[in-house]
């Protein structure tokens, strides 16, 4: 994770607190936290404070979603891949291994048969001599 990652992430958490802060001050009956500034009053900071809250919390949002994309952009993989395109190839690569065939045939043979599916899926064995 570089700097500006780093720096990023805590923009991002200072805005996340700022504006949950910012939304529980506001209310509309003067009974939660916008009482605590004026004592009780429909504002907590004078006539204008609708208008302040209502302008600092769409500017925290606007912000919150611009460096939520930009930490979005900086911890994307380096090759540019997908989720999809890095689980095709997982899948790929199981395919061509079959970790049952080689868990019961181990590289160096301890008895005389070997067992393996045949194309419907059923166990065969056979004589290794």
């Amino acid at each position: 994770m570089g700097i500006l990652s780093i720096v990023l992430l805590v923009f991002f958490i200072i805005i996340a607190v700022l504006l949950i802060l910012l939304v529980l001050i506001q209310t509309e009956d003067g009974n939660h936290l916008g009482g605590l500034f004026a004592g009780g009053s429909d504002s907590a900071f004078g006539s204008r404070s609708g208008n302040v809250l209502t302008r600092a919390t769409t500017v925290l949002g606007a912000l919150f979603l611009v460096v939520s994309l930009g930490l979005a952009l900086l911890s994307r993989t380096p090759s540019g891949s997908g989720v999809e395109e890095e689980g095709r190839r997982l899948a790929a690569e199981e395919e061509r291994t079959n970790w049952v065939e080689e868990e019961l045939n181990p590289s160096s043979p301890m008895g005389d048969m070997i067992f393996r599916f045949d194309e419907d899926g059923n166990l065969v064995t056979e004589d290794a001599r």
